[in-house]
């Protein structure tokens, strides 16, 4: 099966322009292509399954902060995608590329601080809540859309780092009559996490009140699991706090991946066959 499989991809022929922006790529000289390894291989996964060649780009968010002009490149590929990562590091260039995702109607997905700088672009930009931000990156902020989550903050005021994040398996219960339904088809389901941040329960009215949608989350509801815009508004707005590329395999590509990379694919004139 796996020879077939490989054989199959080998002849294909059409392709797909995915853009990945991220800060851990750029070190001196060099690229780092390998940075956010199992992103690259969930797109690929996704991407042969649908009959695709992807083309993947790594793009530096510090230059959007440097020059919003250079934004404008995001137009040129089917779909974006706004990884993991820690630290106050090229935020902003992501929030501007988001921003420019959302305003553009271009696909995007977000995985764990993506989803949570997501949150904070749609603060800021739709909500009207000026300078909203992560914890993480001001502590200060008036408006704290993402903050610690209450059981983190007990092991840093002990300095308790090692293996005290949220981490591994966790159920995420899914909202019917959502993208994340249409992926999934299941009430349950569990994803790999691993993060200390989460959408402030605080913020929670206000952020759907301006149309994001919650269509996953922990069990009562506390956490936010995934958020999308509905497609009425935006073709794909989604952004998930675990990584669904954890469980991405070659024959089995995660479903929200797929999803991601159809309708990277059909909004841009490629009809598919899959």
């Amino acid at each position: 099966l796996w020879k077939k499989e490989i054989e199959k991809i080998e002849k294909l022929d059409k392709e797909i322009k995915i853009g990945i922006v991220g800060k851990y790529f750029k070190t001196g000289d060099f690229s780092l292509s390998d940075a956010y390894i199992s992103v690259i291989e969930a797109i690929k996964h996704s991407s042969w399954y649908l009959g695709y060649k992807p083309k993947i780009d790594w793009l530096n968010s510090e230059e959007y902060e440097k020059d919003k002009n250079k934004l404008k490149e995001l137009e040129n590929y089917n779909g974006v995608i706004i990884p993991g990562g820690f630290g106050p590091r090229g935020v902003e260039g992501k929030i501007l590329a988001i921003q420019f995702c959302r305003e553009n109607k271009i696909p995007i997905l977000g995985l764990c601080y993506g989803l949570q700088l997501m949150v904070v672009e749609l603060a800021r930009n739709v909500c009207g809540l000026k300078n909203a931000h992560t914890t993480e990156v001001d502590p200060k902020t008036k408006y704290p859309v993402i903050d610690i989550l209450k059981e983190q903050k007990n092991f840093l005021r002990e300095k308790l780092y090692g293996g005290t994040m949220r981490l591994g398996d966790w159920k995420c219960e899914i909202k019917k009559e959502t993208i994340a339904w249409r992926v999934y088809k299941k009430d349950l389901v569990f994803e790999r996490h691993r993060h200390r941040y989460a959408v402030n329960p605080k913020f929670h009215k206000i952020l759907q009140k301006n149309g994001l949608v919650f269509s996953g989350t922990s069990e009562k509801g506390f956490l936010v699991e995934i958020a999308e815009l509905p497609e009425k508004i935006h073709p794909f707005f989604l952004g998930t706090q675990f990584h669904p590329e954890l469980k991405s395999k070659f024959l089995h590509p995660h479903p929200l991946f797929l999803e991601f990379i159809r309708k990277a694919t059909l909004l841009t004139g490629i009809k598919l066959t899959s």
